[in-house]
């Protein structure tokens, strides 16, 4: 019985696809109608389309920075992980744990998040939810600069 200890191919390569610089370009849910989201509980919608992402993989670091006319500006930090969930589909965890001062007392702070899609070009985030004990999916749809 052999036993592999370590990071799967599958998760290196998306390491390394993931690197660099993102735009979250759009976020739309599963359901139609208006929400008042609050991502990652910093800030809306609004606020997080055109943030820019910037991912180091060989630390599990990155940061993102809300660049929007009326919302709170400036870089976030974060650490992150992926954890291969099924190679057959390509789904994966995506934990993303901030790590600004607000978050710093608190080492079990995070979101789990799918990486549902991921290409040299563009990545889907989706983050499931319950509003009024349905299920509700985020869509988080990032561009490579």
């Amino acid at each position: 019985m052999l036993l592999s200890c370590g990071t799967s191919k599958t998760v290196r390569e998306s390491k390394r696809v993931i690197k660099g610089d993102w735009t979250l370009t759009s976020i739309n849910y599963n359901q139609g109608g208006t929400y008042n989201v609050t991502l990652l509980q910093d800030a809306s919608k609004e606020c997080f389309e055109n943030s820019t992402w910037h991912f180091v993989p060989n630390n599990n670091t990155g940061t993102y920075t809300i660049n929007n006319v009326g919302c709170e500006t400036g870089p976030r930090y974060f650490v992150f992980t992926i954890q291969e969930i099924d190679p057959q589909t390509g789904l994966y965890d995506f934990l993303l744990k901030p790590t600004n001062e607000k978050y710093k007392s608190d080492t079990n702070y995070g979101f789990r998040l799918k990486l549902t899609a991921l290409s040299e070009t563009s990545m889907q985030w989706q983050q499931s939810v319950s509003v009024a004990g349905n299920s509700f999916i985020i869509n988080m749809n990032f561009t490579k600069q």
